[in-house]
């Protein structure tokens, strides 16, 4: 049952964040909030075992979401603006050296891993392109690689975000 109502639930209320604004009234109309709580009961049948697959509901817990939202408003826009004005400074001088680095991330869970490599791909100039399940390590493709960086085996996460430091902020919210 409770798969069922946290799929149902978040369904819901993404269905919400995705129409909001668009009736007459300032937030949704009535016809809105009764198609999406069709829509979430649906997606609840339909998608429990999927959605909730292995039970493990840490992350409905309101302080992990309240850091999730301060993560994405926070440390990563930070570390996207940052790399939108990398990479665009790269464009425009030409200074591009492509590479790809194996990343330690040391993250222990599969969502803190998950979570590592879509910030890294949102960012601009970076792109994951593999994962090594056994030690959870990270296989990036970047922009730009300084000399004498090709020859380096493993980077540490920590080396790489070391402004921000966007796995320590990982940690806090999904392990």
């Amino acid at each position: 049952m409770i798969p069922f109502i946290v799929t149902a639930s978040v369904a819901f209320l993404f269905y919400l964040v995705l129409v909001i604004g668009s009736g007459p009234v300032i937030f949704w109309s009535w016809e809105e909030i009764l198609a999406g709580v069709i829509i979430g009961l649906a997606t609840g049948i339909i998608c429990r075992k999927v959605f909730c697959k292995n039970e493990n509901y840490r992350m409905l817990c309101p302080a992990r979401l309240v850091g999730l939202v301060i993560y994405i408003c926070g440390p990563f826009l930070v570390e996207l603006t940052k790399a939108n004005l990398d990479v665009a400074y790269r464009i425009i001088t030409g200074r591009i050296r492509p590479g790809i680095i194996r990343l330690h991330s040391g993250m222990k869970s599969d969502l803190a891993l998950t979570m590592l490599a879509h910030s890294i791909t949102l960012t601009p100039g970076t792109l994951s392109v593999n994962v090594d399940e056994e030690n959870h390590d990270l296989f990036i493709h970047v922009i730009h690689l300084d000399e004498g960086e090709e020859k380096k085996e493993v980077f540490e996460a920590e080396e790489i975000f070391a402004f921000m430091n966007i796995p320590a902020w990982i940690r806090r919210i999904a392990e």
